[in-house]
């Protein structure tokens, strides 16, 4: 046997194969996508995460020249969609709509049977947008000092609202308590509607929240803006002041969006995902659109994606941690 022809032809074949592969995907990533496309959002319909995924799902799928579907899979502090999309075929058809709960999960949630961390490739970030804390009209605090005062001194009185366990409000909201020195119940809900019909009832004493959600109720006098959650103001409320400047140091909070897929999805697809995201958050009509929600756009690479993930997972665990939250 001649052993260097042997080899000779090993490696020819070894390189052909590699070729091959190499061209299979790549004529798979130029057809992608052939069918429409799901995005899995786990909020009901109306909510913050809901209305920044159709205006920006509608420029993407311009650009894809394909259909967008919304999947509202509401419930279980996000789980429910989150561990649908994770289990979903890794073929560029089913995304997930990421927000906070994609890196505080794992903190709270024990047995949550996946690692959203592991179970997702990102795509892209969309942007983020500073959260408010508001009353009703008839609270009896009308600025945040006089809420953490209140809070201190009717002990169990108070409540809070948010869009789910390890949503943005409810995390932000742990830091507020944690930073004002003072306690409040916690009332998850499937969406940020939902918890603000319940605000707006009296059956809660304050929410965090993106102010997209609730500006049209302050415009018309039925809540109240406290404050801005960061250290500088929101375009929708600019004359609203700052927790900082309320006397509460250190409440920074902020809800962002992104685009993962779940683990697997072809590269080619990804960066076709990417491509699409980057050129919505580009158009101008899109980026008025989500500054009239309070929004700033970002846009960037997955793998910067990805890096804001790690470094947000790794704040949001030491605040459970610290903050001694239990959820299971």
């Amino acid at each position: 046997m001649n052993i260097p022809n042997l080899s000779k032809r090993m490696s020819l074949t070894v390189a052909t194969v590699f070729c091959m592969t190499a061209m299979t995907s790549a004529i798979a990533a130029a057809e992608y996508p052939e069918k429409p496309i799901t995005i899995v959002v786990p909020y009901s319909p109306g909510g913050g995460v809901d209305i920044v995924t159709r205006i920006v799902t509608k420029a993407m799928s311009d650009e894809l020249k394909h259909p967008i579907i919304v999947d509202n899979r509401p419930g279980g502090g996000t789980n429910i969609g989150m561990g649908y999309a994770a289990r979903a075929k890794p073929d560029g058809y089913t995304l997930y709509m990421a927000s906070n709960t994609l890196t505080t999960n794992k903190a709270l949630y024990s047995n949550l049977g996946f690692d959203p961390a592991a179970a997702f490739a990102p795509i892209g970030k969309i942007g983020d947008a500073s959260l408010i804390v508001v009353v009703t009209k008839d609270a009896p605090f009308k600025t945040l000092g006089e809420l953490v005062k209140y809070g201190k001194q009717h002990s169990g009185e108070l409540s809070f609202g948010t869009a789910g366990t390890g949503s943005s409000g409810h995390m932000a909201s742990e830091l507020l308590l944690r930073k004002g020195g003072f306690q409040a119940l916690h009332v998850p809900y499937k969406g940020g509607s939902q918890a603000i019909t319940d605000l707006l009832g009296g059956r809660l004493s304050f929410m965090a929240i993106n102010p997209l959600e609730v500006i049209s109720h302050i415009k018309s006098g039925a809540l109240q803006a406290l404050a801005v959650l960061n250290d500088k103001p929101t375009v929708l409320l600019p004359e609203l002041t700052t927790a900082e400047k309320a006397g509460v140091h250190g409440a920074n909070a902020t809800v962002w969006w992104g685009l993962v897929a779940p683990t697997g999805t072809p590269d080619g697809a990804i960066q076709k995902l990417n491509g699409a995201l980057n050129n919505a958050l580009k158009k101008e009509e899109i980026i008025q659109s989500l500054a009239k929600l309070g929004a700033t756009p970002a846009g960037g690479t997955p793998a910067q994606f990805a890096n804001f993930l790690k470094k947000d997972a790794a704040s949001m665990a030491e605040l459970v941690k610290s903050a001694n939250i239990k959820v299971d």
